[in-house]
């Protein structure tokens, strides 16, 4: 007797139960504003349940839900910038920006992940997706699933991004 396959409410309480940390955490990168990002979050969530009705078990439950909810946050993030432009740049740009000037205090641990976040937000969404998958532990074959990219090119991303990332960061402490 074959095992019965899991109802789409069942998929997606075991998703939001396993990954509602991870997808906060991805809403928060991808949305600065606190109102929006909760909407992202809601439609975060309806989208993950809506598509349980389309999954086969193809690909793991997490590189599922990581790719629900990357496509919805980068749709997000485009429907955003219509309403209010504001500049993302690429890797190049990121390299070349002046550091913002960082405030005396600085040295706490929640305004440096807030600076992190901040530069983070300024990726292009492929770059964010790389580099969001790849903090929330994610290897470069998963992330490679889910942004169709070969795991080679993920994992030279990976290391340019953090590379960027790492010397960026360290500017803004230097000039405090």
């Amino acid at each position: 007797m074959a095992a019965e396959r899991p109802t789409q409410d069942e998929l997606y309480q075991e998703a939001a139960g396993a990954y509602g940390g991870a997808l906060e955490r991805l809403a928060r990168a991808y949305e600065a504003d606190p109102e929006e990002r909760r909407d992202l979050l809601q439609d975060i969530h309806v989208a993950l349940w809506r598509s349980f009705g389309g999954f086969n078990g193809l690909c793991s439950l997490r590189t599922w839900v990581y790719r629900v909810a990357h496509n919805i946050s980068a749709s997000h993030v485009a429907q955003q910038r219509r309403k209010r432009p504001e500049v993302l740049v690429g890797l190049e740009e990121l390299e070349r920006m002046a550091s913002p000037s960082p405030s005396p205090d600085e040295t706490d641990r929640q305004q440096a992940l807030e600076r992190l976040l901040e530069l983070i937000q300024r990726l292009k969404p492929l770059d964010r997706q790389v580099i969001l998958s790849y903090l929330e532990g994610l290897d470069a074959a998963s992330i490679g699933e889910i942004t169709g990219i070969s795991p080679g090119n993920v994992a030279t991303k990976i290391h340019r991004i953090k590379r960027i990332l790492s010397r960026r960061f360290q500017e803004g402490q230097e000039d405090e």
